[in-house]
């Protein structure tokens, strides 16, 4: 896997001797690989200032498109896979509306499978792909279980992995700044003057629960606060699991003053055990969620929050899978992006005495 980027990353340089890439018609034209595609393959709308640099670019560079790319526009109406581990879970609907949006820009059409957090069933949908022959696949793997999409990749069909991630050859992955989120989330709470701040973590099996957890306890060192082994509770990413958890850290002799949950399914079984025990944010204990949902605004009161460019997860991804497509070849890449605290009324100081 190559370095962290960023959309948009200028293509890396290739002996004179190749032939130019797509990437290097991209860079010369100042514009995105899929942009390219689009223009030569005559597939979607652009403007005529963009297709004009990049026929210049392309014309400059004597670009030949390879014959993926020559093939892009007579895959119109092909399917692209789409891979979730939860369909109920908001934040995953809003990424499959990010890559709805841009395939279809290509005439692609989706083919969407849950896997319930089932890594038996995330094989047979995989199975299910292959056997459907989509011309592509966009994934959010349910567990840490790798075989079945290295038996994919033997297909040699283009996968891009997204939210979490996975150590496979030639596979792109975009993920967000987890680690920095849940610390902002730490540090907002230090800031307001509470010590006692529980965290209601995810499975450490996926890098989303062991990031956001690194974050949390790199932000209590960095205040000069001991992460109390009694207030991390593991959520296990499940309202259910999550509401008991809070009961138990409500019934502590010395309960916490805040509380970071750190995912929405974790956040709402938080919210329903605080409302069950009578008791309100932040006046009794302040709630900051990762994650930022649309019920969240509508919850008494609005819910603090990590959010996540989570549509941009989904269109970020299925850019990488169209490039991926036209240029099977192209450099790996990894794009992270970046999270942001949103203050709401749950979170204010602790309540004195």
């Amino acid at each position: 896997m190559d370095d962290q980027t960023r959309p948009g990353s200028p293509a890396r340089p290739r002996d004179a001797q190749t032939p130019p890439t797509i990437r290097q018609v991209a860079a010369l034209a100042r514009v995105s690989t899929a942009t390219v595609s689009r223009v030569l393959a005559r597939s979607g709308r652009v403007s005529p200032d963009l297709e004009e640099r990049v026929r210049g670019a392309a014309h400059q560079l004597n670009y030949q498109p390879n014959r993926a790319a020559r093939n892009l526009r007579a895959r119109q109406g092909s399917t692209v896979g789409v891979l979730i581990p939860d369909i109920q879970n908001l934040f995953f609907t809003a990424i499959v509306r990010g890559i709805d949006d841009e395939v279809t820009k290509f005439g692609y059409t989706l083919l969407l499978a849950n896997s319930d957090g089932s890594a038996d069933r995330e094989r047979v949908y995989l199975d299910t792909f292959r056997a459907e022959g989509v011309a592509g696949l966009l994934a959010i793997p349910s567990q840490h279980d790798e075989r079945g999409f290295r038996q994919f990749l033997e297909t040699g069909v283009p996968l891009v992995i997204l939210d979490r991630t996975v150590h496979l050859p030639n596979v792109d992955i975009v993920t967000v700044t987890n680690r920095e989120g849940a610390a902002h989330a730490v540090q907002h709470l230090v800031a307001l003057g509470h010590t006692r701040i529980a965290m209601m973590a995810g499975l450490e099996a996926h890098n989303v629960g062991s990031e956001r957890r690194a974050g949390f306890f790199a932000a209590m060192e960095a205040a000069g606060l001991r992460a109390d082994p009694d207030l991390i509770k593991d959520g296990a990413f499940e309202r259910e699991a999550a509401r008991i958890a809070t009961f138990e850290l409500l019934d502590l002799p010395d309960p916490p003053t805040a509380i970071f949950s750190a995912n929405n399914t974790m956040s709402l079984g938080v919210l329903q055990a605080v409302h069950e025990r009578g008791l309100n944010a932040p006046d009794d204990v302040s709630i900051v969620g990762f994650d930022d949902m649309p019920w969240q605004v509508a919850m008494q009161p609005p819910l603090t929050c990590i959010a996540q460019p989570t549509y941009d997860i989904g269109a970020t991804a299925a850019r990488l899978l169209l490039e991926r497509i036209a240029e099977p070849s192209r450099p790996v890449r990894r794009v992270v992006l970046e999270t942001a605290l949103v203050v709401r009324a749950s979170s204010g100081p602790p309540r004195r005495g």
